[in-house]
């Protein structure tokens, strides 16, 4: 199978030093960039027998004509050649990042003679500092037209600055003392410079400097008598605050970090960025990245940083991830050396990638990394709820298996157990692509030898309400017939399916999606259906495949937590009155499933000896479910 590859070269040229190599098509074009700290060991995987590569690398390979690669000293220079080429070249089976769009920033002119300050999308303003990304546009508005009351920078552009210089008159901003209007000499331009300088400072973290100097000149002004200044330092104060506020303190006030959470499934993922600066969230960055080949979770995480620092983004000195990438001292000189030059200080401090495992650093990594998975619900949901999508996907689908029309109603099913034991079993059914949540049912089962028998017994129940002859009168979704069976698994589940339907005289047409590869498989079928990867065909079936799965899995866990009390007198010396004491002390399960050992001794009754028999029993309870 691997000699069908033409251009495979031969094992003893591919060198074992570093490198970076390109796929390319027979018109020259780069379809992938890859680096290896060891070529002949990464370039040799390309080439196993295609039957055994994930199909979006079967793709890859097979429409490449040629591959070739340049031989670097170490895995730094070949970080370094990798990220100018994906750049330059743009390969399509590169990770591709999609739904990125341009954020606001807060841009401050401060190479100017006279700064201004300006909220845009742009990033190629001559002389600006920038401070952001901001995910709303109204939010920064909102703050800058607090800030411009202690730090009056002028915000009107070049055209209108001179029109009033000219004329000597100022614009409303000047005449309500939300620009100090150096256009008419109200301050000098020296003065004006100074004024943007604080506002950059401010919005750089130094917040607790100028809210102190704001509160003694408040105070010196009111012991003076002087209130009408005293009111106004009191204003800019409240200003201040409010501004801050919106911002609320996660970690050490010293400390500036970019903090990244990920979520994905097999056809994408998202990225979320906090940016803290001063121990603040001064910035928010949200994007959806689309992984064309079977990428490491390391891999991914290598993409991405890189992305996120790709145009002039200046990377803070801690970036913390939920996992280091394998070339993380390579990363983390690149990252450095751009922060150097970028900063245009050759002795600035180093960027240090690290996983935050506890603490407040730790509480925000998992916010972000929430709100990431937050972020891939609404972007499949956004996907699903687009009608010329759905109906689009639909059709697709009928094509793709050979209906007779487009699946209007799907039923999908998933299997899920705890190590054999707790077998459980969910329907899900999606109309029109949306799904039908009043439909859902789920099914526990007493026994099965395995997945496929507990398909068939799931089936069995499911198709006997079909081959029932409704009564008049009698209303039951159960009683609908679906335009197409999904079963969660391959070949072997899919024919089970089959089986019970042809037993009881159903023709209904059944598909197994296979969770590795994302395939179809059709009932006695010697190869899989293979959809498009960027296919909205495969994106709904794989959405109807995940809400089964998820729905197999809530009520997995469900019928645990109900068990918990006989879980926790199973454990040797643990009545029902410590048992009850346990759950009266933490107020819910959940809180006591998350105590370590030292909590559960702190509860009365409780030795260190019984308090860990607790725990390990609790973590296996725990073990992940399999669906």
């Amino acid at each position: 199978m691997a000699n069908e590859l033409s251009f495979r070269p031969p094992t003893g040229d591919i060198p074992t030093q570093p490198g970076v190599y390109r796929f390319l098509d027979s018109n020259g074009r780069v379809l992938y960039v890859g680096k290896a700290k060891n070529l002949r060991a990464r370039l040799t995987s390309y080439f196993a027998p295609l039957a055994s590569l994930h199909n979006r690398t079967r793709r890859m390979v097979t429409s490449a004509a040629d591959v070739t690669w340049t031989v670097v000293k170490s895995e730094f220079e070949a970080l370094q050649l990798e990220f100018t080429w994906i750049k330059e070249f743009d390969p399509p089976f590169n990770v591709q990042f999609t739904d990125d769009k341009s954020y606001p920033y807060l841009a401050i002119t401060l190479g100017d003679v006279i700064p201004r300050v300006v909220v845009t999308r742009r990033r190629n303003i001559p002389r600006a500092t920038y401070f952001g990304p901001f995910t709303k546009t109204w939010a920064i508005r909102e703050s800058l037209d607090l800030l411009l009351k202690p730090f009056p920078v002028r915000t009107c552009s070049d055209s209108v600055y001179a029109r009033a210089h000219k004329t000597n008159r100022p614009c409303l901003l000047g005449d309500i003392g939300r620009c100090a209007a150096p256009c008419v000499g109200r301050v000098t331009p020296a003065e004006h410079a100074s004024i943007a300088h604080e506002l950059a400072s401010f919005m750089g973290g130094d917040n607790e400097t100028f809210t102190t100097n704001m509160r003694e000149r408040m105070l010196e002004a009111s012991a003076a008598q002087d209130y009408e200044t005293a009111a106004r330092y009191r204003d800019n104060l409240d200003a201040l605050t409010t501004v801050a506020a919106k911002s609320a303190v996660v970690l050490t006030e010293d400390l500036d970090a970019d903090v990244f959470g990920f979520a994905r499934d097999d056809l994408s993922a998202t990225v979320q960025q906090f940016m803290v600066r001063g121990g603040r969230v001064r910035g928010v960055r949200a994007w959806t990245v689309d992984t064309e080949l079977d990428v490491t979770s390391s891999d991914l995480v290598d993409s991405i940083i890189r992305q996120a620092f790709v145009d002039d983004e200046i990377p803070a000195p801690v970036v913390i991830l939920p996992e280091l990438p394998e070339d993380a001292p390579a990363l983390n000189q690149w990252l450095t050396e751009r922060r150097r030059s970028l900063l245009a200080k050759p002795r600035a401090a180093a960027v240090r990638l690290t996983v935050a495992q506890r603490g407040e650093a730790r509480r925000l990594l998992d916010t972000v990394v929430m709100n990431a998975g937050e972020q891939l619900i609404q972007y499949k949901n956004r996907r699903l709820n687009d009608f010329s999508t759905r109906s689009q996907a639909l059709a697709d689908i009928q094509d793709a298996i050979g209906l007779s029309e487009p699946p209007l109603r799907i039923e999908c099913f998933d299997i899920s157990h705890l190590q054999g034991t707790e077998i459980v079993a969910s329907m899900v059914v999606f109309e029109d692509g949306l799904p039908r949540k009043a439909h859902y049912r789920k099914f526990a089962l007493a026994d099965a030898r395995d997945d496929t028998d507990a398909m068939a017994q799931v089936l069995t129940r499911r198709v006997a309400y079909l081959a029932h002859t409704p009564v008049e009168g009698e209303k039951s979704s159960f009683a609908y017939p679906p335009g197409l069976f999904i079963v969660d698994g391959g070949l072997p589940q899919v024919n089970a399916a089959q089986a019970v339907l042809a037993r009881e005289g159903i023709n209904i047409p059944v598909v197994g999606i296979a969770k590795r590869l994302e395939e179809l498989w059709l009932p006695g079928g010697d190869f899989p259906v293979i959809l498009p990867r960027v296919s909205e065909a495969l994106f709904m079936v794989q959405r109807i495949r995940d809400e089964a799965h998820r729905f197999a899995i809530t009520f997995q866990r469900q019928r645990r937590r109900r068990d918990i009390s006989t879980v926790l007198t199973s454990v040797a010396g643990l009545g029902d009155k410590k048992a009850a004491a346990l759950l009266r002390h933490f107020g819910s399960v959940a809180q006591l499933k998350a105590a370590g050992v030292d909590d559960l001794s702190s509860v009365a009754g409780i030795t260190p000896q019984l308090a860990k028999a607790v725990f390990q029993t609790l973590k296996t309870d725990e073990a992940p479910a399999v669906g």
